[in-house]
């Protein structure tokens, strides 16, 4: 691939988003919806884990299209890029456990491997895994390729807890919680390295957030809060366009103001 120029570079600089609190809260409302929207897909609207999967797999492969070719982080477009990654990545996921018989031992082992592969491959071209210097498009989709194995991972990870080993779907979402707040303490207290945290902090957020979305979907007498797929999907999903308008609504205002 051809080295792009400073120009280019520079119009590629804010592709990704800074790291704040709004990040964090809108990627695991992000992965509530994945765990939840794949499961309405395939079970309410009776596409099976087949259809769904073609049918969010075209989306995505839309989606991330028009997010590599943009020259610009936009928030809405990123966004519903995340989303689609974690419907996608809960339902390569669901697939691999529940139409080719794969244990979730084997999914968790199989997703971790493929992400730390696709690490060692991000770090040996582009000597570093940083999200802030995400401004090449094969940095990109480095990036994109880490976030989906990083969803795949997190939804078998996360069943494994809760359902292989019977941990609940309540106990699960604290336990996962709890490492991510010593992750948390461990990098602004402990000073652990910030990509390191970074992408940990990422891979977890996936399992809690699907035990936060299991936990308010399922039935009371599966251990959840009866709230259903619809409306856990509604809540999280309303929450989201709205913490993305007022992002896009103060990039404008930043870029109004230059």
């Amino acid at each position: 691939m051809n080295t792009l120029s400073q120009h280019d570079a520079r119009a590629m600089l804010n592709k990704v988003p800074e790291v704040t609190l709004f990040f964090w809260i809108i990627k695991i409302m992000a992965t509530t919806v994945g765990e939840t929207a794949a499961d309405f897909l395939n079970v309410n609207l009776n596409l099976g884990l087949t259809g769904t999967s073609l049918v969010m797999g075209g989306l995505l492969v839309a989606a991330l299209l028009a997010q590599v070719r943009a020259r610009k982080y936009i928030p809405s477009l990123y966004w519903v890029v995340v989303v689609l990654l974690s419907i996608f990545g809960t339902l390569v996921t669901d697939n691999l456990v529940d139409n080719f018989g794969v244990s979730l031992q084997t999914t968790t082992a199989i997703f971790s491997a493929a992400l730390l592969a696709t690490f060692i491959a991000w770090y040996a071209s582009e000597k570093t895994l940083s999200i802030h210097s995400i401004f090449t498009t094969r940095r990109e989709l480095f990036y994109w390729a880490a976030i989906l194995f990083t969803f795949a991972l997190g939804t078998a990870a996360g069943d494994l807890a809760a359902e292989g080993l019977q941990l609940g779907y309540a106990m699960s979402a604290v336990m996962f919680g709890a490492v991510i707040g010593a992750v948390t303490i461990a990098h602004y207290a402990l000073g652990l390295n910030a990509v390191l945290a970074f992408w940990i902090a990422y891979i977890l957020t996936r399992p809690f957030g699907a035990s936060c979305g299991d936990l308010l979907s399922q039935p009371l007498a599966n251990g959840g809060l009866g709230l259903g797929t619809v409306g856990t999907s509604t809540i999280f999903l309303v929450t989201i366009l709205g913490l993305v308008g007022y992002l896009s609504a103060a990039q404008n205002r930043v870029v109004k103001a230059l």
